[in-house]
């Protein structure tokens, strides 16, 4: 890998990382094998073509892994790639708990990437469910319905900020939880706020 192809930010990342640190250099050098522009995004390396985040590598504790943002277009013909959670539609993982795991598969990762890469070439995107087709728990249903200025200044949300509520009221298993998760947010949803905002 040539020098100038990496980035400070990221050798500053490298040099600070306490856990995965050989993991994380080894992916580094499979994706810098690629025609793609090192960053640090989201306090990541990321790796783009163009303006397009193509991979990001990072680490939990339990695996690092090489996340392919539009992953859910790739053909997986090893059946590797992983969805983090059922509400992740875009991005895949590569999960790795050591180097060696990453040696070994070497040639597959870079026969990823490259589809990668052709993926954002060909300006492919992935299609996302619409917010209509989200489940809107029951609790919300009924609260949406008595209070015609919530459900306006809901309806008046970006759909990824409704999304976000919407997933946020359904992640609670008990009715007590979601309403007061609803409870909660009421206020911020009457102020045109997202959840994180």
């Amino acid at each position: 890998m040539a020098t100038s192809d990496m980035n400070p930010k990221v050798d500053a990342f490298l040099g600070k990382a306490e856990r995965w640190k050989e993991e994380f250099e080894k992916l580094r050098a499979i994706a810098l094998s690629c025609p793609l522009t090192e960053e640090l995004k989201w306090g990541k390396p990321c790796y783009s073509l163009e303006s397009g985040n193509v991979v990001l590598i990072h680490g939990f504790k339990e695996y690092c892994a090489l996340l392919f943002m539009k992953g859910a277009l790739l053909k997986d013909a090893k059946g590797i790639l992983v969805q983090q959670t059922e509400n992740v539609q875009s991005a895949r993982q590569i999960r790795f708990t050591n180097v060696r795991e990453i040696v070994k598969l070497e040639p597959v990762l870079k026969a990823y990437l490259k589809e990668a890469i052709e993926v954002e070439k060909a300006g492919m995107e992935v299609e996302y469910k619409k917010t209509s087709e989200f489940v809107v728990p029951e609790e919300f249903q009924k609260r949406l319905k008595g209070d015609a200025a919530l459900r306006k200044a809901f309806e008046a949300l970006t759909p990824g900020r409704q999304r976000g509520y919407l997933l946020h009221f359904a992640g609670a298993k008990l009715s007590k939880t979601r309403e007061a998760r609803i409870e909660k947010c009421v206020p911020l949803i009457m102020i045109g706020k997202g959840l994180n905002d």
